[in-house]
Parts: C-alpha cells; sequence; structure tokens
C-alpha cells in the first residue's frame, strides 16, 4: 500500500507503507515542518510496514525537533521497527554504575 498521509493542525496520521520508496511522499509533507510548528504530533498506528530507511527518516525528524528545541510525538502501536530503534537508542545512551561507586558531577 502506497503511504498515505493526512493532516489536522499539527496532527498527522500515516498510512500504509513507509520505506525507501516512499520517503520521498513523507519528506515532501515534513520538511521544514519546526520552521512552521512548535508541536507536531505522528500517528503510526496504520503503517503497514516499515523498513530501515523509513526509521531513519523518522530518527531524523526527531533529530530535527531536538535541534530547533521543538516537540514531535510519535503515538501508535503499529511499528515494532521503530520501537526498537528507539529503544536500543536509548540503552547506548545510558552509563552503567556500580552498586556502591561514588560519582562526582
Amino acid at each position: 500500500m502506497d503511504l498515505q498521509i493526512t493532516s489536522y493542525n499539527n496532527r498527522f496520521k500515516i498510512k500504509g507503507t513507509l520505506n525507501k520508496l516512499s520517503i520521498k511522499t513523507f519528506n515532501s509533507h515534513f520538511s521544514n515542518i519546526f520552521d512552521k510548528m512548535d508541536e507536531v504530533l505522528i500517528n503510526i498506528e496504520e503503517i503497514q510496514s516499515i523498513d530501515r530507511a523509513g526509521v531513519m527518516v523518522l530518527a531524523q525528524l526527531h533529530n530535527e525537533s531536538i535541534n530547533k528545541s521543538k516537540k514531535l510525538s510519535i503515538i501508535g502501536l503499529g511499528c515494532k521497527e521503530l520501537y526498537d530503534h528507539f529503544k536500543s537508542e536509548e540503552e547506548t545512551n545510558t552509563v552503567a554504575i556500580p552498586t556502591g561507586s561514588i560519582v562526582a558531577a
């Protein structure tokens, strides 16, 4: 299924397949989005499949929101691959400190 993006105010609903073939459509909707809006909500509940390129384009949008101090919310339970990507990124950014260690800041 092709990628379909619908919007209402700052809420976007993505339906279909987010892959390397549909990234152009995604980018045309979200290029410079944070120049126009301070908050963006993306519902991924109806994404049927996503590949590595699709995960990376969402990660790039996430990084853009951080760089521009804007708020990006991605909601929906549709994409295990996306969840796994951000979960593994979170785990690599944490540091394990042995119990009983003294830490100076």
